[in-house]
C-alpha cells in the first residue's frame, strides 16, 4: 500500500473550468500529486492550450472536453468521454462559474437565470453524470467550489451569491446522500483571488483592492496557487473522514473582526 496520503498517482479528475484562474490553480496541484486530468470548459482553444501545457510540466494523461456544465446532456457526455479516455472517475472539481456584477433592481431574470444555471444547476449534473462511475469504482471525491459571497452579502452580486451560498448547502446534502457509497462531498470557500472575477470586482468597486488587503490578515489577496493545497487534501486519501464541510481558504478574511 502506498504510504502518502496525498498521492493521486492512478487518480482521474475532471475540473471544470480548469483552463485558467482559481480551476487552473487546482489542475496544476492535483496534477503535481500524480492525477490523470480532463479540464471541461467552453473555451475549446484555451482548453486545448491548457491541456498541453499541463502534460509537458507534469508527465501526466490530460484530455479536453468542451462542455455546457449546465447542459445535463453535456455533462453525461463529458462523464462518458473520460471514462472512455481516461478509464474511471475519481475526482470531478466543480469550479466553473460566471459573475454579473449590478445591482438586484437592475438584473433581468434572463441574468439570474443564467448565473444560477452555470453556477448551482451545473455542479448539481456533473455530480450526478460522475456519481455511477464513482460508485461503480468504489468511491470518489467532489469538490465544490464556493465564495466569500456563500457567507457574506454583496450588492452587486445577488444571483451569485444565491448560488453561492446553495453550492454549499448541495455539497451537504450530497455528502448526506452519498456518503455510503464512499463519495466525500466538501466544498472550498475561496477568498479574493487575484482572477478574472477578482479583477472585475476591483473594477466595479473602487477601493476594493485596498479594503480586502487591510482586512485579511494574510495582508494580500490570495493567487490561484493557493488553492492548490486544500484542493489536493481533499481529492486523496487523507481527507477519507472529511465531508460536508465548506473551507474558507481566505488568508483569514472570514474570521477577521474590523
Amino acid at each position: 500500500m502506498n504510504n502518502d496520503l496525498f498521492d493521486l498517482r492512478g487518480k482521474v479528475a475532471i475540473v471544470t473550468g480548469g483552463n485558467g484562474g482559481i480551476g487552473k490553480g487546482i489542475v496544476d496541484g492535483l496534477a503535481l500529486a500524480g492525477a490523470d486530468i480532463a479540464i471541461a470548459a467552453r473555451n475549446a482553444e484555451k482548453t486545448e492550450k491548457a491541456v498541453r501545457n499541463i502534460r509537458d510540466a507534469f508527465g501526466i494523461r490530460a484530455i479536453g472536453i468542451q462542455v455546457n456544465v449546465a447542459s445535463e446532456k453535456d455533462a453525461r457526455k463529458m462523464a462518458d468521454k473520460v471514462s472512455e479516455h481516461l478509464g474511471r472517475i475519481d475526482i470531478l472539481v466543480n469550479n466553473a462559474g460566471i459573475a454579473i456584477p449590478k445591482m438586484p433592481q437592475d438584473f433581468q431574470s434572463e441574468e439570474w437565470d443564467k448565473v444560477i444555471e452555470i453556477n448551482l444547476r451545473g455542479p448539481f449534473l456533473c455530480s450526478k453524470a460522475v456519481y455511477p462511475m464513482m460508485k461503480i469504482g468504489g468511491g470518489g471525491k467532489i469538490i465544490n467550489i464556493g465564495s466569500m459571497t456563500s457567507i457574506f452579502g454583496g450588492m452587486r452580486m445577488a444571483p451569485y451569491g444565491a448560488s453561492k451560498g446553495g453550492i454549499v448547502q448541495l455539497t451537504r446534502s450530497l455528502a448526506v446522500a452519498w456518503g455510503a457509497d464512499n463519495i466525500q462531498v466538501n466544498a472550498i470557500v475561496p477568498g479574493w483571488i487575484e482572477t478574472d472575477l477578482g479583477r472585475q470586482a476591483q473594477k466595479v468597486n473602487p477601493g476594493l483592492r485596498e479594503k480586502v488587503i487591510t482586512r485579511t490578515p494574510a495582508a494580500r489577496w490570495g493567487v490561484p496557487e493557493d488553492i492548490a493545497g486544500i484542493a489536493i487534501f481533499l481529492s486523496s486519501r487523507a481527507s477519507d473522514f472529511l465531508t460536508g464541510t465548506a473551507i474558507p481558504v481566505d488568508g483569514g478574511y472570514s474570521v477577521f473582526l474590523v
